[in-house]
């Protein structure tokens, strides 16, 4: 299956951006070679930037102070394993604690760092980043990959707490829904919402379907085309019925 997520607001829009970036440069930093060093230090880059926008930190311990509540709600409950609430529990205020001691605007010490600014500004530019342009970058690419993952790994620390909080909020936000099969029929699907208190929704596909959603929704109303994956074309929706799989999330 194929799971397409869209979010029905700015702030789901940012933390789902933020996951995707935080795991692409944990991917590339595994590796010893250059370029996916270069990649990882791009998404750094992207990350600071996307973060910068947003009083993240605040709005993360808010809802994990919230997320708390709720599973403090829950004790006593004949239904709820005890020791998994806990578990929960103590998840949760170990990443608000480690929220609440980050000092100062996300990713400061990145900013403060001259030689990764200029980094950064060249590598704004198409082909800035050559060796000519940035000599003692090219150098630092060209040490051994477990210096530069030595460096990209203390670059991205002061960051964990942002990734723990976010993983946590995500995870909460995706488990809420319940899965439903729909069928789009002629590849279009629409349905009234009546105001539900959906942040995001998920759609899941079978990969063997070649098809693509295109989704518009608000508090009112949801509409999914389904279009054809053009690559070399102009795409076309897609005009026989399809299954899928339609969640709706929200905290």
């Amino acid at each position: 299956m194929i799971t397409y997520e869209y979010p029905f607001n700015e702030r789901i829009r940012t933390l789902l951006r933020l996951e995707d970036l935080l795991q692409r440069n944990a991917h590339f930093r595994e590796s010893d070679d250059p370029f996916h060093h270069h990649v990882a230090l791009l998404a750094l880059f992207e990350i600071v930037e996307v973060a910068g926008r947003a009083d993240l930190k605040v709005d993360l311990v808010q809802e994990l102070e919230r997320q708390r509540q709720i599973l403090i709600s829950f004790r006593e409950n004949p239904e709820i394993s005890e020791d998994a609430l806990q578990e929960a529990l103590k998840e949760i205020e170990q990443a608000s604690t480690g929220l609440l001691s980050m000092s100062g605007r996300f990713g400061q010490h990145l900013r403060d760092n001259e030689w990764l600014m200029s980094i950064r500004s060249r590598a704004a530019i198409p082909g800035g980043a050559c060796e000519f342009d940035l000599p003692s970058y090219h150098y630092w690419l060209n040490r051994d990959g477990q210096t530069r993952r030595h460096d990209l790994d203390a670059w991205v620390k002061p960051l964990e707490p942002i990734r723990e909080a976010l993983s946590i909020v995500l995870r909460l936000l995706r488990s809420s829904g319940r899965p439903e099969a729909q069928v789009a029929r002629a590849g279009a699907f629409s349905e009234k919402t009546n105001g539900i208190a959906a942040q995001m929704i998920r759609i899941r596909i079978a990969r063997a379907e070649a098809a693509v959603p295109e989704i518009s929704a608000n508090k009112y109303a949801l509409n999914i085309r389904f279009m054809l994956p053009e690559t070399q074309a102009r795409p076309r929706p897609l005009e026989r019925d399809l299954p899928f799989e339609l969640t709706f999330c929200g905290l």
